[in-house]
């Protein structure tokens, strides 16, 4: 009996031109990068607050597991689809998908929408601290979550600062997938 391999490893053979090997790299850390902040979220889940003081409570179980399990499985879901950015699926849809299967991804359509959500993402996650336990976000002027201890707040700061770099690095991955396709198209 042989085993049959379900997932090939990373190559550029797959896909009409090669990828750069920081692009391939990129899009292998992402879903990992993003790790440690979708498990720093799962204890919220049970209502463990991870050192936060927490001023107004927090929802009831019923309504914060499926809140943050789904968070998790979505971010990492999202991550996992900026490998077809470096593969052949981000090129050619799968046979097994109905209806669409083997038709061809235009790079406009891929590369855009990983464009629109890596701009979506640095909105959401880039801050800059401005003192007073106060940061200043894209989108307005945030207060900071307050912890019982120095100890948790850098256990928070080492899970959840990286989610900072997705968006920017969704954006270079689609660039990256976008000049590639459409120099393949010109010639």
């Amino acid at each position: 009996m042989t085993l049959k391999i379900l997932h090939r490893p990373p190559s550029v053979s797959d896909t009409e031109q090669p990828v750069p090997r920081w692009a391939m790299r990129l899009a292998y850390a992402l879903p990992l990068l993003l790790l440690p902040s979708c498990l720093w979220r799962l204890p919220f889940a049970l209502h463990f607050e991870m050192g936060q003081v927490q001023a107004g409570g927090m929802p009831p179980h019923w309504a914060s597991i499926p809140y943050v399990l789904g968070l998790s499985a979505l971010s990492e879901a999202i991550a996992l689809l900026t490998i077809g950015l470096v593969r052949g699926w981000g090129e050619v849809v799968p046979d097994w998908v109905p209806v669409i299967g083997r038709r061809r991804v235009r790079p406009v359509v891929a590369s855009g929408a990983a464009a629109l959500g890596g701009l979506v993402l640095t909105f959401l996650f880039t801050t800059v601290p401005i003192g007073g336990g106060r940061e200043l976000a894209l989108y307005g002027i945030i207060d900071t979550v307050e912890y019982s201890s120095a100890v948790w707040e850098t256990v928070a700061a080492v899970c959840v600062t990286p989610i900072a770099a997705w968006g920017p690095i969704t954006l270079a991955l689609a660039i990256s997938h976008y000049r590639r396709r459409t120099v393949a198209i010109a010639r």
